[in-house]
C-alpha cells in the first residue's frame, strides 16, 4: 500500500465526523423549519390539512436513526484507526499520526505543540507513513 492510500485510510475518521455533522445540521434545519412562525402558520383553519406533521415526524425519525448509525460507524472507525496507529513502533510518529488524523490538527499546530519545526514534523510524518501498516 502506498502513502496516498494510507492517508486515505487515515482520513476516514474525519470523513465520518463530517457526515455526522451534516446529518445533525439537517436535523437542526428540519427542527427550525417546523418551529419558526412561518413554518407554524397563523392558526387559522385551512381546507388542505397542512398541519399534518406525519411527514415531518417520519423524516425526523429517519434522520435521527441515520445520525445514530453514522456516529456508531464513526466510533468504530476511530477505534480501528487508533489501534493501527498504536502499532507504529515510534511514539513520536504515533503522536503525529494521531494529532493529524484523529484530532485533525494543522501541521503548524502539531509543530508548535510538539516543539518541532514544521519541516521536521512533515519529515517525521513521512517516516510514520512508511512504518504504518494496515492489518
Amino acid at each position: 500500500m502506498n502513502n496516498e492510500e494510507k492517508k486515505q485510510y487515515l482520513r476516514r475518521y474525519q470523513a465520518a465526523k463530517r457526515r455526522a455533522k451534516m446529518i445533525q445540521e439537517e436535523i437542526e434545519e428540519l427542527r427550525s423549519s417546523k418551529t419558526s412562525p412561518v413554518g407554524l402558520g397563523d392558526g387559522m383553519p385551512r381546507g388542505r390539512g397542512t398541519s399534518d406533521l406525519s411527514g415531518y415526524a417520519a423524516r425526523w425519525d429517519e434522520l435521527v436513526r441515520e445520525l445514530e448509525a453514522e456516529k456508531e460507524m464513526q466510533m468504530v472507525t476511530y477505534r480501528e484507526i487508533r489501534q493501527q496507529i498504536g502499532m507504529v513502533p515510534d511514539t513520536i510518529e504515533q503522536e503525529i499520526l494521531s494529532r493529524r488524523y484523529l484530532l485533525w490538527q494543522s501541521w503548524e499546530k502539531i509543530a508548535v505543540e510538539m516543539g518541532y519545526s514544521y519541516r521536521n514534523i512533515t519529515r517525521i510524518h513521512g517516516h510514520a507513513l512508511q512504518h504504518f501498516e494496515i492489518q
